[in-house]
């Protein structure tokens, strides 16, 4: 299997200064359901994960005119997963010692997210938000360019993996028409995902 697209150089130079504002939506778009969801992942509750997702960007901002593209370095979505994973570390550390003064439990997650290396379960979540995310900013531009029932012989068949047969019944399509309704959906949205990738690969 082909190894995760970086996130593209384009628009980690387009963030450093001077701010390009169309560049940080883009990042934030594509980043901010990932911060949020791991972190819900870890126990954050909704209010606090916003809070997290905001301390993240500021880190990127404040360090992003130091990145360095070398690849030897190590990915830039690694460098964010793992910023992303110390930040709720420090965030239920500190909700320990809150708790800890009141004579309360509840130290188990910190503990094992404390003795896990930094990297493995994180990362991989991160990198499989991270594909999803993208999958669903690409599937949502794309959709616009398509007549109703061609989105759904796509959606209902790639996505939710329904049998052809029974879709096309539904749509009122042969199976031939379907197939190539959804063809056109997928190439679409193939060229979306290079499209956004393009702009965010570094790892």
């Amino acid at each position: 299997m082909a190894a995760d697209p970086p996130t593209r150089a384009s628009l980690l130079v387009r963030l450093k200064p001077p701010r390009d504002e169309r560049a940080w939506i883009e990042f934030v778009e594509i980043y901010e359901p990932l911060i949020h969801r791991l972190a819900r992942a870890r126990g954050v509750q909704p209010a606090d994960a916003d809070d997290l997702a905001q301390d993240v960007f500021r880190a990127v901002a404040d360090a992003i005119e130091r990145w360095n593209l070398d690849p030897s370095r190590g990915s830039f979505r690694a460098w964010l997963s793992r910023t992303a994973r110390n930040l709720i570390v420090n965030l239920l550390a500190a909700r320990k010692r809150q708790t800890a003064s009141f004579g309360t439990g509840g130290t188990e997650m910190v503990e094992l997210l404390e003795a896990q290396p930094a990297g493995h379960a994180d990362a991989a979540l991160f990198d499989l938000e991270y594909r999803r995310q993208i999958f669903a900013i690409a599937a949502q531009r794309a959709r616009v360019r398509f007549q109703e029932t061609t989105w759904l012989a796509f959606w209902r068949t790639a996505v939710e993996g329904r049998e052809i047969a029974s879709v096309a019944a539904e749509l009122g399509l042969t199976a031939g028409a379907l197939y190539v309704a959804r063809n056109r959906v997928m190439g679409r949205v193939r060229q979306e995902i290079e499209q956004i990738e393009e702009g965010t690969n570094t790892g």
